[in-house]
Order: structure tokens, then sequence, then C-alpha cells
């Protein structure tokens, strides 16, 4: 028995809360979480939300990226061995000067070289036998056995990443088989993109004929057979890119991962039979040249990126923004990069645990996609002397900046209540209806001062402050549908007008005039309503309240919301955006026609459209910087403004939150490479979790001690009876 309270006692003191194996944190790894369900898209293709990127942007290489610490945000070479200028030509393919006006430039053309030596990440897809022959390229059924793995196949093989390969991936937005949401921008400006869908998609008819419509796995729809004329190798290292006129805004889409290379072997590999039943695919197994690669994948549990043994030499970088050295961003300059050998993400599903966890030390850093966890700790910080206090002593970083990201309220254009309107009585009916909630919902109220931790300054439009042309925080400037000028000082129009509108969209108080029924709007909400999301959907609630609005949430979560709007099926959606780009284009395709979510799997997830907003919109696209760009994107603005197709929501404040022993860690939003640059110093973590994770002794102490107790009084209580029987035995 004392032995038991012994083992018992062994067994506690060897248990902590440490959701990671034991002596994990003297590793040299960076911990995370994340709070959703595993990504959905890793196909870089396909993958386009901030929960997707924080790995596709690890693994994969666009051209080019973006340096890590300047500010204004400044484009470096990535997989390319610098950035290339574009070179214009006119209709009869004769080389134009540069300032040669719109109307005589017929193509920008962009010559891209790309580095040699880049290397795949390790993979059976490039694995060859001595003569050349590709070893799984051609697996019979029930060869495939078990594996769920890339590295469960006894040989892994690379090859070179050359420029076909970004060739390769420019043809996979045209492929009628793949999500892809940049297919409508980019066929607008590469050449023969949009006569290369239409091409795909007859391809890929007569390739399916006679095969069930659900067939998981496809036969292999080979993009190198048919060439894109926008899009050549010249040779293994010159990429040759070719735009329909000039288009300034090219040179940030080849810093998103939508131009990364793709190899067409993977392709391959991953259309065999079985595959996609035993989740290798591109969504679970992407594949690149990057720092780092994905070599555990556990459905909504855990993710694991580990170094790439192939990744190219590659340093951090010696020169920033003013401050960045005195802050000691500069002290690893010239290192080699990666620093970390694996960065692994748990699944954590609400915030307040990943908050704890981080405060004991078991996260380096809460979550990598997410810009606001410096803002919510930074504001329990500055709400209690005791939690300034504690978080000075464990030496929480908690760096923030103004961002070009922002958070909505959005109408679905296709909605018959809150949409654009089949009829002009209709239109005008639903715009006044949706400019009288845009006036209701007090954003002021809401994330300046209620939900600080997310907060932000409220939006008066489309246009975010930090970038050329917005006019958003200067004197005076302000959206007239919502807000007016009162002594000088701009404040929320009064709930008096958004009743007015009411009454012309035929909902007087709230209810429909024609039938007297009450007004109920469905919300459709991207996470599924923790208690810590609950205050704020109830908040909004009671904004639609004010104007007689019954509000009926409908919260999924976030894949499930992404198939509800690529149907349609939304009314009034939240989303959030982080820009790819720092260029207002950026911002203003959010609302282009053709770039409509539920039409052409765009961005566009209001699905607004406007005749007047497209045009302006494609003639924006061939502006430089300069008082045209800032006349055009000025009336752009007006026109939404008063369509309304948004509650403008605010513009977020950025802020990340890192231990102590994390260094390098800068906000940036349209940095998505971050990790590589990511330092831990792993024996600081370990002695710091010891020392704020000590057992508590008294209570196993005393649960030892019982047990001692409970088993020296039973051994006590077995001998008298033993005594007692052997008595009555002798009598």
């Amino acid at each position: 028995m004392a032995g038991l309270g012994v083992a018992a006692l062994l067994l506690l003191a060897a248990c902590d809360n440490s959701p990671h194996p034991h002596g994990a944190e003297r590793e040299n790894t960076l911990f995370m979480a994340f709070s959703e369900r595993s990504p959905r898209f890793l196909d870089p293709t396909s993958a386009y939300t901030a929960p997707e990127s924080t790995y596709v942007y690890e693994i994969t290489e666009p051209p080019y990226g973006y340096h890590p610490l300047k500010r204004p945000y400044t484009l470096i070479p990535r997989a390319a061995q610098a950035l290339a200028q574009p070179y214009f030509l006119d209709a009869q393919g004769r080389r134009l000067p540069d300032d040669a006006p719109d109307d005589q430039v017929a193509e920008a053309v962009y010559d891209i070289p790309i580095r040699p030596g880049l290397k795949w990440s390790p993979h059976p897809a490039f694995a060859v036998d001595a003569q050349g022959r590709y070893l799984y390229h051609h697996l019979k059924p029930g060869e495939l056995g078990e594996r769920r793995s890339p590295f469960e196949f006894a040989q892994l093989g690379t090859r070179e990443v050359v420029a076909e390969d970004f060739v390769y991936a420019l043809k996979r937005h045209a492929s009628p088989r793949l999500d892809a949401p940049l297919a409508a921008v980019f066929s607008e400006h590469v050449i023969g993109l949009k006569d290369y869908m239409a091409l795909l998609k007859r391809e890929n008819r007569q390739l399916l004929a006679g095969l069930p419509e659900n067939l998981a796995d496809k036969p292999f729809l080979d993009l190198r057979r048919w060439p894109l004329a926008g899009a050549v190798a010249v040779n293994d290292h010159l990429l040759r890119i070719r735009l329909k006129g000039r288009y300034p805004q090219w040179q940030y889409w080849l810093a998103t991962t939508f131009t990364s290379a793709i190899p067409w072997e993977v392709d391959a590999f991953y259309a065999q039979p079985g595959m996609a039943a035993q989740s290798l695919t591109w969504n679970q197994w992407p594949v690149g040249s990057g720092p780092f690669m994905m070599t555990e994948y556990v459905q909504d549990r855990r993710h694991v990126m580990s170094r790439n043994p192939n990744y190219r030499p590659d340093t951090y970088p010696c020169e920033g923004s003013p401050g960045d050295a005195q802050a000691g961003l500069l002290d690893d300059c010239g290192k080699r990069i990666p620093f970390v050998d694996k960065v692994v993400a748990i699944n954590v599903k609400e915030r307040v645990p990943i908050k704890e966890l981080f405060k004991q030390g078991y996260l380096d850093l809460p979550e990598m996609d997410r810009a606001d966890w410096g803002v919510t700790l930074g504001v329990d910080r500055d709400d209690s002397d005791a939690v300034r206090d504690f978080y000075a002593e464990r030496g929480f970083r908690l760096p923030m900046m103004v961002d070009i990201t922002n958070w909505y309220l959005g109408f679905n254009w296709l909605d018959p209540v809150v949409g654009q309107g089949d009829t002009p009585e209709q239109q005008q009916r639903n715009r006044a209806l949706r400019q009288a909630i845009a006036i209701a919902i007090d954003w002021e109220e809401g994330y300046g001062r209620i939900f600080r931790e997310k907060g932000g300054d409220a939006a008066h439009g489309i246009i975010p402050p930090g970038v050329f042309g917005s006019r958003e925080g200067q004197p005076g400037e302000f959206n007239p549908v919502t807000h007016r000028l009162v002594n000088g000082r701009i404040e929320r129009r009064p709930l008096a007008d958004a009743q007015a509108l009411m009454v012309q969209a035929g909902y007087p108080g709230g209810r429909d005039a024609r039938t007297g029924r009450p007004l109920v709007l469905n919300y459709d909400f991207q996470r599924v309503v923790t208690p810590e999301l609950k205050a704020e959907n109830d908040w909004l609630v009671r904004q639609f309240a004010k104007l007689g609005i019954q509000l009926d949430i409908r919260a999924t979560d976030f894949n499930q919301f992404q198939e509800k709007i690529r149907q349609g099926r939304h009314q009034i959606f939240w989303w959030g955006w982080f820009a790819d780009y720092p260029d207002a284009e950026n911002f203003l395709f959010l609302l282009y026609g053709p770039n409509a979510k539920s039409l052409h799997e765009g961005e566009n997830v209001a699905n607004y459209a406007n005749p007047e907003f497209d045009r302006l919109f494609r003639e924006l696209q061939s502006l430089e910087d300069g008082p045209r760009k800032a006349a055009v994107m000025a009336r752009m603005n007006d026109i939404v403004r008063q369509d309304a197709p948004w509650a403008w929501g605010f513009w977020s404040y950025s802020g990340l939150a890192f231990q102590h022993w994390v260094h390098n860690g800068k906000p940036g939003v349209v940095v998505r490479d971050r990790a590589r640059y990511l330092r831990v110093d792993a024996q600081e973590r370990a002695s710091r979790i010891a020392e704020w994770n000590r057992p508590v002794w008294w209570p196993l102490a005393a649960l030892a001690l019982g047990g001692l107790a409970i088993g020296i009084a039973t051994r006590r209580a077995w001998a008298r009876r033993e005594t007692a029987t052997a008595l009555g035995k002798g009598a």
C-alpha cells in the first residue's frame, strides 16, 4: 500500500500542463497554436486565407517577397534572382519608351531571372530509378498500401526548380479542377489565359467522358501539352510573362504564392487512384523550395513544418527601418536562416486557453496568422497594474503598429432583400436599407471602446490609410452617408437619419409596410460562437435592434462558411482582409464585379457589381501613383459609399505577441513568411517554463501521506483480523 502511494506521487510529479511531448521545450522548435480547423487549402493555386498562408508562404517560394523589416513595405527577390523592370511593346511588337502613353502600350513584358540551384523539397514524386524512370508515377491498385504521408515511401527525390515550373503554375489558374480565386484577375492581364481556360474546359470534358461525375481521382490533366501565350520559359532560368497593357500592380502579385512554382511531377503523383482517399494531396502535403516542408499533418489537431534540407543559402537582413537596430532586430545580421528546425502548430479551439498557454510559456507566440494578439494582450496589460507588472516580469514582447487590414460587415448583392435589387424601385429601397444599417452600427463604440482588444479606427470607405491616394483619417475627410461634421468634429449620423431611411426602404420601425411582418435578416458568421465571441455577436444584434430589425445569427466554422459564400447562400456576413500588397487596388478589387466570389470564385464576397466602378477599376490598373490615380480612387470610393455594399467596419491595429526568448518579431501584414526569420533561445525557454510552472507539491505530498495512512490502517486491520481468527480456532 505504501508503494502504491509512492508510485502515485511519482506519477503525478511527472505530469504538467504542457501540450507538447516531454522535453520538447529544449528543442530548436517554434511552438504556436491554431484555433480553427485545419486549413482547407494548402495548394498554392487555391490557398488565400490567413490561416492557409501561415504554411504556404513558408513551404513555397514566389518570385518576390517583402523585406521583413523595412516600412513602407519593400519588395525583395525570393525565387527570382532580381526584381524585373517591365518593358513595353506596341501592337506591332515594337519596343516603346517606358513613359509611352497607355493607349500605345499593347503589352508589358516581365523577364524574371530565376535563381539557379533552387531545389524542391524531398518528395516521392521526384524519385527515379537508375534509368531515370519515375518510381511512383504508375502505381497499380493496392500498391499504395496504407501510406498516408509522402515520407512513408521508401525513396524520395528532388530536382532543380526551373522557369517552366512557374509557367506551369500560371497555367493551373485556368484548370477547371481547382479552386482558383485569382483566376478572374489573372485572366484579365496574362495574355491568352482566358482562352486557356476555355481550352482546358474542353480537354477536361473529353478526358472525363464516360467516367462518374463524383470520381475522386481523375485522370491526370497534363498542362504541359498546351502552351500559354502569356508565360514562357526562355530558358531554365529566365521566365517571361506577357501582360495586356500596362499593369504596375503585377509586381505585387509576383510576391504571392499564386505565382509560386509548381512541379508537374507532384500534380501527376497526386492524381493517381487512391491518393485523395488517403489524404495524399496538395492540400495536406504541399511541395516547394521554401525554408520549410510539411512533415506531420494530423487533421484539426497538429501540423509540423520541418527545415527543408534542400533550401537555398539565405541570410538574415542587415538593414531595416529606423529604430530596428535599437530594438535588436538587426542583431542576427548575415546569419543563415531559417533559425529554427521545426514549426509546430497545435489546435486550441478558444482564445482563453491559447492566452493561458502563452502566459505559461508553452506557446512561443499565440497564432502566426492573427495580427490582433498583441493588441489583445496589450489591452489586458494596460487595464491593470498587476497584469502590467506580471507581463513585464515575464518579458512578453508586444510590438504593435497601424497596418493595412480591415474588418467589415458585408451585404450579398445577389440577395433580394439586402442586395442590388431587380428593379429600379427595389434598388432604391435596398440601398436605403443598407445605408440605414451602415449608420446604425456604431463601430466607434463597439471596436473603439468596448472590444478594444480587437479594435481599430472606424472606416469611412474602402481605401486603407497608409497607401497612396488614401484620404482616411485626413482632416475633414469622412463618409457623408454615415457621418456628418458638427462644430468641426466628425460624428456618426443620428439614429433618426437611419430610421428615416428605413421608411424609404419600406420597413418603418423594422416592419414590412405592406405585410406588417417584422424584418428578419440572416447574419452569416465565419466562426463557431464561443463564449468569448458571443459578446460581439450580442452587440451586433443590438445594433440592428435599434432599427427594429431582428438579426438571426447563422454561425459555422470557417470551412463551412467558405462553402456557403461560394454557393451565394449568404445574406449579411462578417469578413476581414489582410492586404496582399500595399496598393489601393488590393482593396478596390474586393468590390470589382468580375471578381465576384459566388459567380467567378474571386474575392468580391459581396458579389457587388457597378458598371461605373468596374470601368474606373480597369482604368486604375494601368495608372502609376499620381494625380490621376488619386482622382480615380476618390471617385470609386464615393460610388461605394453611396451604394453601401459594406457597412464599413474598422481599420484594425496590427500587433503581435512573442515570448522574451523569441527574437526578430515585427508586425507586418503582407510579410507572410515570418517563421524563417524568427530565432528561439530554447535554453531560456526551458529555464523559464520550469520556473513559471513549478509543481505545487503539498497536495501531492498530502495525497501520498493519505495513501500511506490508509495503507497502514488497512495493514493493522488485516493483522487484527488474522490474530482474532487464530485465537478463535485455538478455543
